[in-house]
């Protein structure tokens, strides 16, 4: 009967394990689009994946990563430190294509659960500006498994007026955590497991 509690409790560990912890993802380029309708950020390649399923970082041209937002809300504030307010809502996709022990297709699909704020975090001197952009998401992993996380996107604007609706991306990082059950919750579904291991008991010796 402990052999089978403890296989049953293992066959629970594994997926929450193989998930558990935080995935970084860094991302570099792509074009960052804006309206009064939102912000769209397209074709930004999937640089680097570090903590997924337990491997260490994966390096190289892995795949893509693209979101949009909610529409415009409001700026606060000029020059350094002003803040462009978006609403959540839109979709954020992170789509692995490489062969690199990471599952191939869309890894992350979900959105953002708050504003979006973008701000305005440098002017340098022949006028070029750069912009970070960063937001709550939310949303499920390939499999299913819900996960929450944020990201920062970091964009440079040459221009001297700054951004004046599409600009390419410098570079992007995106941490997911994913929602492991708590311990009350393991523990129940514990005891659940203990007794249907001792009715298995029962049927197997009547």
């Amino acid at each position: 009967m402990k052999r089978i509690i403890l296989m049953a409790l293992l066959a629970l560990a594994l997926p929450l394990a193989a998930f558990a912890g935080n995935v970084d993802f860094s991302n570099s380029g792509g074009t960052l689009s804006g309206s009064s309708a939102g912000l769209t950020l397209t074709g930004s390649e999937l640089i680097q994946v570090s903590g997924f399923g337990g491997l260490g970082p994966v390096i190289g041209s892995l795949g893509v990563v693209n979101f949009s937002t909610g529409s415009f809300i409001s700026t606060v504030g000029s020059g350094v430190g002003a803040v462009s307010s978006f609403n959540g809502g839109g979709l954020f996709t992170i789509t692995n294509t490489a062969s690199d022990g990471i599952p191939s297709g869309v890894l992350f699909t979900g959105s953002f659960t708050g504003p979006v704020t973008l701000t305005l975090e440098s002017i340098g001197a022949n006028g070029s500006k750069i912009y970070l952009l960063s937001g709550a998401i939310s949303g499920t992993w390939y499999n299913g498994q819900t996960v929450t996380g944020a990201t920062s996107q970091i964009y440079v604007f040459t221009g001297v007026n700054g951004f004046m609706g599409s600009s390419s991306l410098g570079s992007g990082d995106t941490i997911i955590t994913t929602t492991v059950p708590e311990p009350g919750t393991l523990g129940l579904l514990g005891t659940g497991l203990v007794g249907l291991a001792g009715v298995v008991r029962r049927k197997l010796k009547a």
